[in-house]
């Protein structure tokens, strides 16, 4: 199918460029004091919620290619529904379909990983919870059943805790859970799986976009090596820590899992380990440690000689890097994003984000694709992150993308661009109500100088968000509040503020629109009429 977009009929765009802003994990939900998007002093977002150019977006569920309305959305996920302009199949819905017609086991690398695990020993790696955002422990006990009846008798359980995608401190569930069918696997099988070791997941292996090599370190020498503090039961550590820490799941540090003083779970050669996230950017890393010879961020063997491992993900994380070389399930296949037809029509355009996000208007918008489409019409910027939780720093690097994007529309060379402000959804996981209020300040702040410079050099910004999150901060049980750290399943703004508008279009959302809607109504406003077969837009031109 061709890449050539149709010049639009009645409109041909503005002198300046068409921007989106990505105001990530910014939902719309009742006011309230646990919502920190309307305790916050946001005048200019609050302006923005009146205009007649305002409606919300689904931006969960089956709007976003999620199996079910009960699915929250996620940063991976949205940025690759505004990227395609269509709904695609997403990871937990493709795992699921995978699961269910029993096509994950006939691949040759389910028959590989089967044969090292009989031989040696199965180890599955992953975030343990059911948030359906990284993983899900379904797809585990799956897994699990399925290695079992196929004759794997060793099997380790290397468990990431979650308490970000789910309530904060609701690992104890899910290992009551894992232990209960490890229990009756053993016995149906006179098999010895096991919970070998585990911790927090923004304190081990489950860092994304090089954030933070050290958290990887950490979590490799735990899975590998057995380094970490030890304990007789995942329960037990999880338990010790609460009481030693005061910290919620996904903060803890790296636990191992002991009998007699010796862990039960270290990787061996001819081992096979399956990483079960099926989400790809807190995957790679770990991938890479694990599979790559030419690995060189951290000594692998520091602790011991690296083990040669069958070594296999859920998904291919990366396919422009084959991160890993070895999967299960094949990833969507999203083809004919906005940026491809962007770069065909000779538009000039920019993405710009910190290290948290920069993935998502990078990879993520370009249909799991990495690397430039045009390097020479594309300028992708990234800002570093700082390497410190979040709430410690609400403003995070906001002012400093919003300057880059202002020197960016300056410069006077791009039609189109991008950007993600993160603060909303990172302050947002920490669960500091305060926090997310200052960050949500901030956020405000810097749209107000967009607009001031979209309207200086007429252009349009589009204001949206990918999900929600800062937007409820904690929940009530019994009088007590509980923190809520995890996605919402809320709408999320969206605002066109278009300074030289005069009347030729009328803002028309669909009854089910979501996410999916902006590409077509950006190629609109850059003066283009949108491929046929994407999500149609918001707009009704006259």
């Amino acid at each position: 199918m061709s890449l050539s977009l149709n010049r639009h009929p009645s409109f041909s765009g503005r002198k300046g460029p068409v921007v989106i802003l990505v105001a990530d994990g910014v939902g719309v939900a009742p006011a309230g004091p646990s919502n920190a998007v309307t305790e916050a002093n946001t005048p200019t977002l609050d302006a923005l919620a009146e205009q007649s150019m305002y409606t919300e977006l689904a931006a969960h569920g089956t709007a976003v290619g999620l199996p079910s309305d009960d699915d929250m959305g996620n940063s991976e996920v949205g940025h690759n529904a505004i990227g395609a302009g269509r709904i695609f199949a997403q990871g937990a819905k493709l795992v699921n379909q995978a699961i269910d017609s029993g096509n994950v086991y006939q691949s040759d690398v389910w028959a590989s990983a089967i044969e090292h695990g009989k031989s040696n020993t199965l180890h599955l790696l992953g975030l343990h919870s059911d948030g359906n955002i990284h993983a899900h422990t379904k797809h585990l006990y799956a897994l699990m059943q399925k290695a079992a009846e196929e004759g794997v008798r060793e099997c380790c359980v290397h468990v990431l805790l979650d308490g970000r995608d789910v309530a904060a401190r609701s690992a104890l569930i899910y290992i009551e859970q894992t232990e209960e069918l490890i229990s009756k696997i053993n016995a149906e099988f006179g098999a010895n799986f096991r919970i070998a070791s585990g911790g927090g997941r923004m304190e081990i292996t489950m860092d994304r976009y090089e954030a933070d090599w050290e958290m990887v370190r950490r979590g490799y020498n735990c899975h590998t090596h057995g380094k970490g503090q030890g304990f007789s039961s995942a329960a037990a550590a999880v338990e010790a820590m609460y009481e030693s820490s005061g910290k919620d799941d996904q903060y803890l540090p790296a636990f191992v899992i002991q009998k007699d003083g010796q862990a039960v779970g270290k990787m061996n050669d001819g081992d096979a380990v399956i990483l079960f996230n099926f989400r790809g950017d807190r995957a790679i890393e770990i991938s890479l440690a694990y599979e790559r010879d030419d690995f060189n961020q951290f000594d692998r063997n520091e602790f011991g000689a690296h083990p040669k491992l069958f070594y296999a993900g859920m998904l291919q994380y990366d396919g422009d890097d084959m991160i890993p070389n070895q999967y299960l399930v094949s990833p969507p296949d999203i083809d004919r994003t906005m940026g491809e037809y962007l770069v065909q029509e000779g538009i000039k355009s920019f993405a710009v984000s910190e290290t948290q996000k920069y993935g998502h208007v990078t990879y993520f918008w370009n249909g799991n694709r990495s690397g430039y489409l045009d390097e020479n019409l594309e300028a992708y910027l990234e800002i570093p992150s700082d390497n410190i939780e979040f709430n410690e720093a609400p403003a995070m690097k906001a002012r400093e993308i919003t300057d880059a994007v202002i020197g960016l529309i300056e410069s006077g060379e791009f039609d189109f661009g991008r950007l993600n402000i993160a603060n909303g959804d990172m302050v947002g996981h920490t669960g500091d109500l305060a926090a997310a209020i200052e960050a949500m300040e901030v956020v405000d702040e810097c749209v107000a100088k967009l607009i001031e410079v979209i309207k200086k050099h007429d252009g349009v910004l589009l204001y949206t968000a990918d999900h929600g999150n800062a937007d409820i901060m904690y929940t009530e049980k019994n009088g007590v509040r509980l923190p809520k750290t995890s996605h919402t399943l809320s709408p999320v703004p969206f605002a066109i503020i278009d300074p030289n508008f005069n009347g030729e279009y009328d803002l028309t959302p669909p009854s089910d629109a979501g996410l999916t809607h902006i590409a077509a109504t950006a190629l609109n406003l850059l003066g283009f009429e949108a491929p046929e077969d994407y999500q149609p837009s918001l707009l009704t031109f006259k």
